[in-house]
């Protein structure tokens, strides 16, 4: 039985019921080892005493347990105590598709395809494990408050089976295979048309199929055809329409036969969702019989009366020759003669001769003109006019003096001007500033033309390495060894090979800080089949997902990690091209989402003295002791009559905090006499619950 403030695992701290399904109990918890906040999901009684269900139970949740994907509730530990089966979880703050569904109605194509994509990445991730969901709905998939999109419950369905499950059908049958509903083998493809099902209910916000018992419902998913999403909301583009068909037909054979192929459509339909290029194909009609359709018949028609007309235009032609045959032969020598002669027309013949000649002047002419035109012979005046014409797209200088670096790189990228950076030393600016720049504000310049900006730099800094001439991955590497991060911006280059490194900023034996950023123009060869780089960085994960895909190019790891700009939390603060780069179609970037500016930790060890700022407070008394931080977070909830209380917490994230005493006074009974009547007064005992704050202040770690 789990009970708030129990240990269990000899780590995990039970606090707070935060949900319950149809087999599992989840409860918030702290890993004190690790000191970080958990999910743990607690099987219910009565499963936990099924032990062919533990049995499976336990064996599909270690599996769970090695996925580690950025779209996948990961899960940490498995265990058991006193017949207490449980999954320690990642603990995601957020609310379910489910809700987030009914709070929107129904979502934006864009938004059904982005959270679409998210959940198939980490279906494949489990796929690829040779891990099968088997309860794909909104009521497992989370969207965190970041926006992350993140799947839960893997393995626990496959656990589940029609005799152990009970009390949740009725949410899962509206999404379920039809081979499920049948009693039969379900694979990944009863994944996809799960997840089909899912995004029929966000584009439309309703389920495809519905009834008044489960039963009903499973009925019409293996006999009913699925409807059109637009016959509800017809602004859905087709090509939409018929992912959500494909992942949903009745036989598993033509679905997408993996995860990797409906990803595929996705991405596509956000870059062309008006093309129709999803393959629908029905292979049980290739090879079928057919039935001539009317359609067919009137082809067929067309196709012999324009045989019957051939037929009809000779036998005149024949008519005709023998109106004008001089000869005084008789009616069948007269088609014998024609029946001879009908292939030559002198008429015919003359016209063919003279078109021929006609021909070959002309084609004569061309390749003498084109021949004349590349060894010089002939000048067009037009080329001459067009070549002088041409120039340059200019764009105006800003004023980046005083700017932060990153600022004034993210701003000359966006006007297409490539930074580049050289530093010295100066104690009169914050480290970070730009000084000065090689081009003055207000002066029009050539897009693509280089900005050397020089930045103060507080002391003397590292050496920076050469990585000219190298790979990339090999000049990331010894730059990151150093303490810099790199920035890599792509360009075509005839001369060297792509993948490597043309030149750097700053240059190699200059000196710059340690943190900062080095700018690594890397070739991508000659320029063919290249997209430009969109900038992402102040965006939501959504939202550069959704773009970064429009553009072609695929996101690859997400990251967390700290941002000093408050304005970045939760939002794109670093991609690892840069904002204009020429990457191949396909390309991987890889993102990190900022957190917020870092945090100081604070600490509280030591040992906590007896409520004695009341005086009625005695030695011994039973007092409830609670310590709570700033920002609501309760370190202790305890009852002693023994002082001083020791207490050792770490990782605490306010500087100050409040101790809460709770004791009771008991005052016995007390007996008095009037001195003028000499009447004894009686006044009964009382008791009063007192309490004592104290303030706190913790020790920065």
């Amino acid at each position: 039985m789990i009970k708030i403030g129990m240990m269990i695992g000899d780590r995990y701290e039970i606090l707070e019921k935060i949900g319950t399904g149809g087999m599992s109990d989840v409860y918030k918890a702290k890993d004190h080892k690790l000191n970080r906040f958990v999910a743990v999901k607690v099987l219910k009684q009565e499963f936990s005493e099924n032990a062919n269900f533990v049995s499976k139970f336990r064996v599909e949740a270690q599996a769970a347990a090695g996925l580690m994907h950025p779209n996948i509730v990961n899960v940490y530990d498995v265990g058991e105590e006193v017949d207490v089966y449980y999954i320690v979880m990642e603990l995601v703050e957020g609310i379910t598709l489910k809700k987030y569904i009914e709070k929107k109605a129904r979502l934006s194509v864009k938004e059904a395809i982005s959270i679409a994509i998210q959940v198939s990445m980490g279906i494949e991730a489990a796929h690829n494990n040779h891990i099968i969901h088997r309860d794909i709905k909104p009521q497992n998939i989370i969207i965190s408050k970041e926006g992350k999109v993140k799947v839960t419950d893997f393995g626990i369905a496959k656990a589940a089976t029609s005799n152990t499950i009970t009390s949740n059908v009725m949410g899962s049958v509206h999404y379920t295979s039809p081979e499920q509903a049948r009693g039969g083998y379900s694979d990944e493809k009863s994944d996809i048309y799960s997840l089909g099902i899912t995004m029929f209910e966000m584009l439309t916000g309703r389920v495809p199929f519905n009834g008044e018992t489960t039963v009903a419902i499973a009925i019409k998913h293996i006999q009913e055809e699925l409807p059109s999403p637009r016959d509800y909301v017809p602004e859905i583009p087709i090509s939409v329409e018929h992912i959500v068909c494909k992942c949903c037909q009745k036989s598993p054979d033509r679905r997408y036969q993996s995860m990797a192929e409906l990803i595929v459509d996705l991405k596509q339909s956000l870059i062309n969702p008006d093309e129709d290029f999803v393959k629908l194909i029905d292979p049980d009609e290739e090879a079928s019989t057919r039935m001539i359709t009317d359609r067919d018949m009137v082809q067929i028609k067309r196709q012999s009366d324009g045989r019957d007309s051939m037929e009809e235009a000779m036998r005149l032609r024949r008519s005709r020759a023998r109106v004008y045959e001089e000869d005084d032969e008789d009616e069948e020598d007269e088609d014998d003669d024609w029946d001879d002669e009908e292939d030559y027309d002198p008429r015919m013949e003359k016209v063919t001769t003279i078109l021929a000649v006609v021909a070959a002047l002309l084609i004569g002419g061309i390749l003498i003109f084109f021949v004349g035109r590349t060894l010089g012979v002939f000048h067009l005046g037009t080329e001459d006019t067009d070549t002088s014409q041409e120039s340059v797209e200019q764009v105006e200088m800003i004023r980046v003096v005083g700017m932060d670096v990153d600022e004034a790189k993210r701003a000359l990228l966006e006007l297409g001007l490539t930074p580049e950076i050289q530093y010295e030393v100066s104690t009169a600016y914050k480290e970070g500033t730009v000084l000065r720049a090689s081009i003055q504000d207000g002066i029009m310049v050539d897009k693509d033309s280089n900005v050397i900006l020089t930045v103060a730099q507080e002391t003397e800094g590292i050496t920076v390495p050469s990585v000219t001439g190298k790979s990339k991955e090999e000049a990331t590497s010894i730059l990151e060894k150093d303490g810099f991060v790199v920035n890599a911006v792509e360009s075509y280059d005839t001369s060297v090979e792509s993948g490597y490194v043309i030149s750097q900023s700053p240059e190699a034996q200059t000196t710059a800080p340690e943190g900062s950023s080095i700018i690594i123009r890397v070739s991508q060869g000659s320029e063919e089949n290249k997209v430009r780089v969109p900038n992402v960085i102040g965006m939501t994960e959504m939202d550069a997902t959704a773009l970064l895909t429009e553009s072609g190019i695929v996101v690859g790891t997400v990251t967390e990690e700290e941002n000093d700009d408050p304005a970045l939390t939760d939002k794109v603060c670093y991609q690892s091209y840069s904002m204009g780069s020429y990457v191949d179609k396909g390309t991987t970037i890889d993102l990190r989402i900022s957190v917020g500016p870092s945090q100081a930790t604070y600490r509280y060890s030591e040992g906590i003295a007896p409520p004695t700022e009341d005086a009625e407070y005695q030695g011994g008394m039973l007092v409830t002791v609670i310590v709570t931080t700033e920002d609501g977070t309760q370190l202790l909830n305890t009852q002693t009559a023994s002082f001083p209380v020791a207490v050792n917490y770490t990782g605490i994230k306010s500087a100050t905090g409040l101790i809460t005493f709770t004791f009771t006074v008991e005052r016995p009974e007390t007996t008095t006499t009037d001195p003028a009547t000499g009447e004894t007064v009686t006044i009964p005992g009382t008791s009063e619950t007192k309490t004592v704050h104290r303030p706190v202040n913790f020790v920065e770690e």
